[in-house]
């Protein structure tokens, strides 16, 4: 295995880190600007932003779950295809 093959599996799993990540982060920060968006006009009461954060991000765990997985699942097993390549030889 040289070196260009190392970084190639390192650029693929920065991606799957990236495209597994990403939609819980980006729900994540869509609903706290919209909480802070809201809260510059009303109460700010510390707690109120929390609870429609963890909420949000809950369901969009459940929504993007089956995506996350077979992205994961998808490079494991490139990457132990990989591993018994470099086993064997090949």
């Amino acid at each position: 295995m040289n070196e260009t093959a190392v970084i190639e599996i390192g650029r693929e799993a920065l991606w799957v880190i990236l495209l597994t990540a990403g939609p819980i982060m980006m729900s994540g920060l869509l609903i706290g600007l919209m909480i802070a968006f809201q809260a510059l006009t009303t109460i700010q009461e510390i707690t109120l932003t929390f609870v429609p954060k963890i909420i949000v991000i809950f369901f969009a765990l459940i929504f993007f779950l089956p995506f996350m997985m077979t992205e994961v699942v998808e490079f494991s097993q490139v990457l132990f295809d990989r591993i018994v390549a470099l086993g064997s030889g090949g």
